[in-house]
């Protein structure tokens, strides 16, 4: 179960930075042309949002504890060297 919900996470994290970089680019925003432009459910915009933005949250709670970098080994418990 902890390997699914991070799965789920992580991908909702690597949507919600895909979408920022083509905001950033092009002015182009994926998650509103999809869901709001075309489907006409505009509702699901924000349900999206909502779900990156507590994927933020869990992942950043979490990630010391399951990240390998961090945990120990040679990144030296201080995220990798950074």
């Amino acid at each position: 179960m902890k390997k699914t919900v991070h799965m789920v996470t992580f991908l909702l994290l690597v949507v919600g930075g895909l979408n920022w970089l083509l905001v950033g680019l092009f002015d182009l925003n994926l998650v509103t042309w999809i869901f709001a432009d075309i489907l006409g459910m505009g509702v699901l915009v924000t349900v999206v949002y909502v779900l990156v933005g507590l994927s933020a949250v869990y992942e950043l709670v979490i990630h010391k504890s399951t990240c390998k970098m961090c945990s120990g080994g040679s990144g030296g418990g201080n995220m990798g060297g950074m």
